[in-house]
């Protein structure tokens, strides 16, 4: 089955519905758990909600457990995010407990366990045409460039894999994204950028802002 065929098979739906729903059931003490350490540590709210980039770039609601205070300067505007991560949302994202409550949108189907990661709807015209074609994905909770180095590669080679997701995607693709981010997950690398407590902001292939990212 080819990589447009497979994205949009009822196998592919079924499977994200399944293994997401039973997920849920067994992780549910630790997204309880979770929740009251993020309330306790960072206050409220406990759920970060953000606009992102759906399937041909259709917007949707995200939402992750909070990592980040709302820390802000005299002028009003949020600091930056290495004044903003204190070490418990550093660990959530190691961990990442943080993209717990995601499981909820791959039941409701906007989003599927295994795709390009969702981006902020402003990122979508900074895209080329052919970084564009991410969007033909359903996006994931993990995905191929995820387990390629998460946020320590750049931009362009972050999307160029998502391009070779949408081309190559399978079943025997899938399984191997779930393997490889379990050794992800526990190896706890690759959460920061070169240079930066998360991720630069993308401004098109050709730059990038300093540190101007939220919550990614």
């Amino acid at each position: 089955m080819g990589g447009t065929r497979w994205l949009s098979s009822r196998t592919k739906r079924g499977f994200d519905v399944v293994a997401a729903t039973v997920a849920l059931v067994l992780v549910s003490p630790v997204i309880v758990v979770t929740a009251l350490a993020v309330r306790l540590r960072l206050g409220a709210p406990v759920i970060f909600r953000q606009e992102r980039a759906g399937r041909h770039g259709v917007p949707f609601e995200v939402v992750k457990f909070r990592s980040m205070t709302d820390a802000r300067g005299p002028d009003g505007e949020l600091l930056p995010d290495a004044d903003r991560l204190p070490a418990f949302g550093h660990l959530l994202r190691t961990t990442s407990l943080d993209e717990l409550p995601q499981l909820w949108s791959v039941v409701r189907g906007d989003m599927s366990l295994i795709g390009p990661r969702p981006l902020p709807m402003k990122y979508v015209a900074r895209y080329s045409p052919e970084q564009r074609r991410r969007l033909e994905a359903i996006p994931g909770v993990t995905g191929w460039a995820q387990v390629q180095g998460r946020n320590a590669i750049s931009w362009p080679d972050k999307l160029a894999f998502d391009v070779w997701y949408v081309d190559h995607a399978s079943w025997r693709v899938d399984a191997k994204i779930v393997a490889l981010t379990v050794r992800a997950v526990f190896g706890g690398g690759g959460i920061t950028a070169d240079g930066h407590v998360t991720m630069p902001e993308f401004m098109g292939t050709e730059a990038s802002s300093p540190d101007a990212t939220s919550e990614t």
